[in-house]
């Protein structure tokens, strides 16, 4: 099978929602993809694959799952790919020394936070999480692996708003699974 299979079949089984969470966006949910052990897997195995055919040259030694979507998925490409997996949280949720990023939300500013001994210098990661909008998770989970010395080879998403163009936030090459949304819903 190939990625493009796996994404046409992934793409089939999300739920629309139109105006949630507010008036203007069609929200996608994929958590329909969780309730099916087959759907969940050709997930998994998409992303190791572009994972595999776009780093065959290089080594990656960390997945990175963003807080929390990134963590329903995030462990499973780990363990697929014989790589770690670290999470980044919100503040507060971690122990021990760690390394903070405070990005901007629609309403106001939040913190992100990794442990610093989570991840050694000069390590390989890809940066993963269910969906890019604005950028601004993302490109804070960039600065913490940063912080700590190592190097974002990518940043995967299941899907993508392009009409906000979180990607221009990003320093790194980004993958996007499923089609992405090129407009904001009409009204």
């Amino acid at each position: 099978m190939s990625i493009e299979v796996y994404a046409h079949e992934l793409k089939a089984a999300l739920h629309q929602y139109p105006n949630f969470p507010t008036k203007g966006i069609l929200y996608e949910d994929f958590l329909p993809i969780f309730r099916s052990p087959d759907l969940f897997q050709k997930l998994i195995d998409a992303f190791k694959m572009h994972l595999q055919e776009t780093f065959s040259e290089s080594k990656i030694d960390y997945i990175i799952g963003l807080e929390s979507r990134g963590f329903l998925f995030g462990p499973s490409i780990a363990l697929a790919l014989g790589v770690g997996f670290v999470p980044v949280r919100k503040a507060g949720k971690l122990p021990g020394e760690l390394v903070r990023a405070v990005y901007e939300k629609e309403y106001g500013s939040d913190v992100f936070e990794m442990q610093k001994e989570a991840i050694a210098a000069n390590s390989n990661v890809v940066i993963i999480d269910d969906i890019i909008a604005t950028g601004g998770s993302a490109a804070a989970a960039g600065d913490l692996v940063r912080q700590v010395g190592a190097n974002v080879l990518e940043y995967d998403f299941v899907m993508e708003l392009d009409f906000l163009k979180g990607r221009e936030k990003l320093g790194a090459p980004l993958f996007t699974l499923l089609n992405a949304q090129k407009e904001a819903l009409k009204h």
